[in-house]
C-alpha cells in the first residue's frame, strides 16, 4: 500500500491510549500512536516533517518523538512555564510557544535562540519576522483589539497577497494582515470556541459551544460587513453531530473534508458538500487537538533518521539566568509605550501592598519566622511612604486649585 498525502494528527486530555495518534484521513483506521504523557489544547505540531511536539498538559515542558519512533518519548524540553498554544513554522526553522501573557520563539537553528514578545488582552499583535533590526524595539504591525470578550481561536490564511487572521470571541471576524482592516464580522448565537477555513478561502468553518459546526460563504453578494449568522443558499450551512462544544477544526488541502474533535471525546470526518459524517473515533477525553497533515515523508520509514538532531532549546532569553554562560543570541521584544496600560496610582500601590500584607498568613508568598517578619516591615514602610507621598501631592493640588489670582 502506498504512502498517504495526508493524515490525522489528533490527541485527547485523557492520554490512556497514546499521547496523540495519526489516522487515514479517508477510512479512519489508525496509522501510529505516540505514548507517554497527554498534551493540552493547540499545542501539538510537527517540526520539520521529523519531530512531534506536544505540551504536556498543566506541566511546563514539551514532549518530543522522532516522527517514525512512536515507542520512544526522545526528548523534554523545559519551559519557563505552563505552555498553553505550540507551532512550528512551515519552514522548521522556527517554534513559538505561549506561556502566561507571553509569547516565546525559539531559532531551531540556533542552538539557544529564544526571543519573546509580551502580550496584551483582548488583542491580537501582528508581527514582523522577516528581518528583525537589534537596534532598535519592533513595533508591531498591527493590533488587533476590537474584541469585548477573551479570543478563543485564531487562524491564518495561506495565499501572500490575500492574507487574512480569523479570530473567534462569540462573534467571529475576518481581518486582512497587510492592511489591518476588518473585512467581515459574523454574530452567532452560542459562543465560538475553534475556526478553520478551506484553502481556497471560500467558506468560514466556526466550532460552536453546542456541538455545532457553522459554515460561513465568504462570496457572499452581500456588502455589509457585519452580519448575523443564518441559513441559506448561499453556502450559509450547518454541520450537526457533535453533543459538546467545537475544540478544533481542520480541512484536506482538496477542501472536500472537514475534520472537527469535540469534548464529547469524539473526532469526526466530514464531507464539505454533503454536510454528512464520514466517520467517528471515540476518545478516552475531551478531544485537545486535531488537524489534517501532509504525511511527512519519514513517517512511515521504520529506518529512517532525522536529518538534523533538535538542539537544546534555551529556558531562558538571558544565559546567566541558567548559568551556563551560553550565548544565546536573545531579544526582547516589548510594545511600544503608547500600549502598555497606564500605571496605577500611588494610592492604588498603596492598597495592593496593604492586601499583601493582609495575605500574611500565606506562605507561598512571604515564607515562614523572620522572613514573614521582615517582608511585613518593609511593606509597612512602603505603604508609609506612599500614603506621604499621596497626601503631599494633595496639599500641593489643593494650594494650586485655591490660590488667589
Amino acid at each position: 500500500m502506498s504512502a498517504p498525502v495526508e493524515v490525522v494528527l489528533c490527541a485527547d486530555s485523557a492520554g490512556q491510549l497514546f499521547n496523540c495518534a495519526v489516522f487515514d484521513p479517508h477510512s479512519g483506521s489508525e496509522f501510529l500512536s505516540y505514548r507517554g504523557g497527554n498534551t493540552s489544547s493547540r499545542s501539538l505540531t510537527v517540526l520539520n516533517g521529523e519531530y512531534i511536539l506536544g505540551a504536556q498538559l498543566g506541566k511546563n515542558f514539551i514532549n518530543v518523538w522522532e516522527i517514525q519512533r512512536k515507542d520512544q518519548l526522545q526528548q523534554k524540553i523545559v519551559c519557563p512555564g505552563i505552555v498553553t498554544c505550540l507551532c512550528a513554522s512551515p519552514d522548521g526553522l522556527c517554534v513559538l510557544a505561549g506561556i502566561a501573557e507571553a509569547i516565546y520563539l525559539w531559532e531551531v537553528s540556533e542552538e539557544t535562540g529564544l526571543h519573546n514578545s509580551e502580550a496584551m488582552k483582548n488583542c491580537v499583535l501582528c508581527f514582523s519576522v522577516v528581518q528583525l533590526d537589534l537596534s532598535r524595539t519592533p513595533e508591531p504591525r498591527h493590533i488587533l483589539s476590537r474584541h469585548s470578550l477573551p479570543i478563543t481561536d485564531i487562524h491564518c490564511g495561506l495565499f501572500p497577497i490575500n492574507e487574512y487572521v480569523f479570530l473567534s470571541p462569540h462573534v467571529s471576524q475576518v481581518w486582512e494582515i497587510s492592511s489591518g482592516e476588518m473585512l467581515l464580522s459574523v454574530l452567532f448565537d452560542v459562543g465560538i470556541m475553534s475556526v478553520t477555513f478551506d484553502p481556497c478561502e471560500y467558506f468560514l468553518f466556526c466550532g460552536g459551544s453546542d456541538g455545532n459546526i457553522f459554515q460561513v460563504s465568504l462570496c457572499s453578494t452581500s456588502i455589509n460587513r457585519d452580519k448575523t449568522f443564518q441559513t441559506d443558499s448561499d453556502g450559509n450551512q450547518v454541520f450537526k453531530g457533535h453533543r459538546n462544544l467545537v475544540t478544533c477544526l481542520s480541512v484536506s488541502m482538496d477542501g472536500t473534508l472537514l475534520l472537527s474533535g469535540s469534548n464529547d471525546e469524539t473526532v469526526r470526518m466530514w464531507d464539505v458538500q454533503s454536510k454528512q459524517c464520514i466517520w467517528s473515533i471515540n476518545h478516552k477525553g475531551p478531544v485537545t487537538n486535531a488537524a489534517i497533515i501532509p504525511a511527512p515523508a519519514n513517517m512511515f520509514l521504520a529506518d529512517s533518521h532525522p536529518a538534523i538532531p533538535l538542539p537544546r532549546f534555551s529556558r531562558h532569553l538571558n544565559p546567566s539566568e541558567q548559568g551556563d554562560g551560553t550565548s544565546s543570541g536573545g531579544m526582547c521584544l516589548r510594545l511600544g509605550a503608547n500600549t502598555q496600560e497606564p500605571e496605577g496610582t500611588y494610592l492604588e500601590k498603596a492598597d495592593e501592598l496593604y492586601s499583601l500584607m493582609c495575605a500574611v498568613t500565606d506562605k507561598s508568598v512571604f515564607g515562614d519566622g523572620e522572613n514573614t517578619k521582615v517582608r511585613v516591615s518593609e511593606l509597612e514602610e512602603e505603604v508609609k511612604t506612599l500614603k506621604k507621598i499621596n497626601k503631599d501631592l494633595y496639599e500641593f493640588s489643593t494650594q494650586l486649585l485655591t490660590k488667589p489670582n
